[in-house]
């Protein structure tokens, strides 16, 4: 089966899965934003990681942005009909360029909406700028004051009206943030956070809307297991995930098989809790893990600060069917605000292949409007649907972090 024949199925169902996104948004707290990464197969599409972070504002298109910024004031106003002033909290990378131009893209996009738009931390509070792709970004100076007995970020002296936090904390809570004022809640961050919960979440969303649709939700889904408590370092945890992921192997090969899909099964090993691409390793055959150097299997433990990696999630590696016609394979990379999918950019890897992982240095970044002719159909049909699934498992997901 090709879902790309069976695109219609959405537009037959629309007005449908219009009233049960509504209803399914009604019952969650939608994130302020997100992104998602879709492997399309052909015979599977599917979200394959998610981002509650989004730091790749600056790869959207132009035209998208006066979108992005009406879908940014509906959701912050909804929440909060006083508020004025938004502070951005970001990450404290001094030297990453392209995400300096994430944070500049953010306050054009917080402008728009008419918010006043400040950005900086305590952390960052020495450095009166950070260099961007197209110059200098201004950072304001952020002071921790207290305020009822708890350290509050302030500029000036004041505190803004809401943070949005552009920060995945891996590292654990960052000073001066608290509770009320804050989105996405701190309580999504890589601290607390982790991949399969969002799968687990994911997955009731994804069996209902296939039902719907009358597929099968396989085909919506990466297939996926946790493999827990393993010391990597220790021969005896490397031979049990080995064991289990030849296992995995097999049920996906046996899938395959009666599918007729003409593929060898391959599983990518990713740290349970983590972002930038951090910790991911593909293989074959649980042979091919027990003969990795002591330097890959490093890499495959290593998190973004240092964190202890021992969690991780085996997911089924899902070819991509796009390509272009010069520069390799390519992958969907979908921006929400307020759970909507309101800009798309693909990412295009020439050094890799049609299976690999292409978020890699050698990767390269076109808009929608670059190469969107290309897949504009998927875009707005499945692209659009698992992704908006997917902002849903992420609400699930912090309702269960509540309780």
């Amino acid at each position: 089966m090709n879902l790309h024949e069976l695109t219609s199925l959405i537009e037959d169902k629309r007005e449908e899965i219009t009233a049960w996104m509504e209803k399914k948004r009604s019952e969650v707290s939608i994130p302020i934003y997100g992104s998602v990464d879709i492997r399309d197969a052909g015979w599977k599409i599917a979200v394959v990681d998610a981002n509650h972070f989004p730091a790749g504002f600056n790869n959207v298109a132009k035209e998208d942005e006066e979108h992005l910024a009406a879908l940014l004031r509906n959701h912050i106003l909804r929440r909060d009909k006083n508020c004025k002033w938004v502070h951005l909290y970001p990450e404290a990378h001094t030297r990453n360029a392209a995400y300096a131009e994430n944070l500049r893209t953010l306050q054009r996009l917080l402008l728009m909406a008419d918010f006043r738009c400040t950005i900086g931390s305590p952390e960052l509070g020495e450095h009166g700028s950070i260099d961007g792709l197209s110059g200098p970004l201004k950072l304001d100076n952020v002071v921790l004051k207290d305020f009822d007995g708890e350290q509050r970020i302030t500029i000036d002296g004041e505190r803004p009206d809401l943070i949005l936090l552009n920060n995945d904390l891996t590292e654990g809570i960052v000073p001066g943030l608290g509770t009320s004022r804050v989105s996405p809640p701190p309580q999504m961050g890589w601290h607390v956070r982790k991949k399969s919960d969002h799968y687990q979440a994911l997955q009731d969303y994804v069996d209902e809307i296939s039902e719907m649709l009358g597929i099968e939700s396989w085909s919506l889904m990466t297939d996926w297991f946790i493999s827990k408590d393993k010391c990597l370092d220790k021969e005896a945890c490397r031979i049990e995930l080995a064991a289990e992921v030849d296992d995995f192997l097999s049920k996906i090969g046996t899938r395959y098989q009666a599918m007729g899909i003409d593929r060898e099964p391959v599983v990518f090993i990713k740290n349970n809790s983590g972002t930038y691409g951090l910790g991911i390793l593909s293989v074959k055959s649980g042979s091919e893990l027990l003969a990795l150097s002591n330097r890959k299997m490093k890499k495959l433990m290593y998190s973004k600060g240092g964190v202890d990696v021992e969690d991780f999630l085996i997911q089924e590696g899902v070819p991509t069917c796009l390509n272009t016609e010069s520069d390799g394979p390519v992958e969907p990379v979908v921006y929400l605000v307020d759970g909507q999918a309101a800009s798309w950019f693909y990412r295009i890897n020439e050094k890799k292949s049609d299976i690999d992982n292409l978020n890699s240095p050698s990767a390269i970044f076109q808009s929608h409007s670059e190469v969107g002719h290309l897949y504009g159909k998927h875009a707005h049909g499945w692209h659009a649907l698992v992704a908006e699934l997917s902002m849903l498992a992420m609400g699930k997901e912090f309702s269960a972090y509540q309780n």
